[in-house]
């Protein structure tokens, strides 16, 4: 964080991990263990380092955004990751969620639209010594069939409706963590539990803002109308 001591870092973590998760609703133990072991200030441009345990995103290019550290507890905690469990992650941005899973899950592969955050975020990735992440190139909306299928998917931006694609790239048992809805309004965050016999079942976790999911299963670039489903 800039000039501040590892000291006050390690400070600022605590004060995140107490006032911003442990005092709110994240109570699983791993999680926040996890969230106490990645540093997020090596994950977030230099300039706003000194803000990198603050309950806020920040900005990391290409229009995406680092989302709160809440936020990413809450979505790690709603997923009920084990040790063994394969994770999909839609939405690389800066890697730092991608992280928190890998410390949480057996493997975790993410798919990232903008290649530019997909190499900074897999470079990112690798120099912290997270092996068990691969970082993709691609269209998130559509998955990512090649290493299917997956004990849980979190999907780090706002669908229109949900993708067929990840539903269908789900363990039975699976649960798939995704906020559906307009953008920047109405979005609702949804934990979907897929089920072998009968209706998945859909739990409602609440309002959110993300940035739009944008491929061909989301929305078109500008995020307006709806893509074809």
């Amino acid at each position: 964080m800039g000039s501040l001591s590892r000291r006050s870092r390690e400070d600022a973590r605590e004060r995140m991990l107490e006032r911003h998760l442990r005092a709110r609703d994240i109570r699983d133990e791993r999680v926040l263990a996890a969230m106490r072991r990645v540093p997020r200030e090596r994950f977030v441009d230099e300039g706003s380092q000194a803000h990198a345990y603050d309950d806020a995103p920040l900005p990391i290019g290409e229009g995406q955004a680092i989302s709160q550290p809440y936020i990413v507890a809450l979505m790690a905690q709603a997923a009920r990751i084990g040790l063994d469990d394969r994770v999909l992650e839609v939405g690389t941005g800066s890697g730092y969620a991608a992280a928190v899973l890998a410390e949480l899950a057996g493997r975790v592969d993410s798919v990232e639209r903008h290649a530019s955050l997909a190499r900074s975020a897999a470079a990112r990735l690798a120099g912290l010594g997270y092996r068990r992440v691969e970082v993709h190139q691609g269209d998130g909306s559509l998955g990512w069939p090649g290493a299917a299928p997956f004990d849980a998917i979190v999907v780090a931006a706002a669908a229109p409706m949900l993708p067929p694609a990840l539903r269908g790239q789900l363990e039975v048992g699976g649960r798939l963590v995704i906020p559906i809805g307009a953008s920047p309004g109405g979005q609702r965050l949804y934990r979907i539990t897929r089920r072998a016999v009968g209706p998945d079942q859909v739990e409602d976790l609440g309002e959110v803002v993300f940035v739009p999911l944008v491929g061909a299963r989301g929305w078109w670039p500008g995020g307006q109308p709806l893509a074809r489903h």
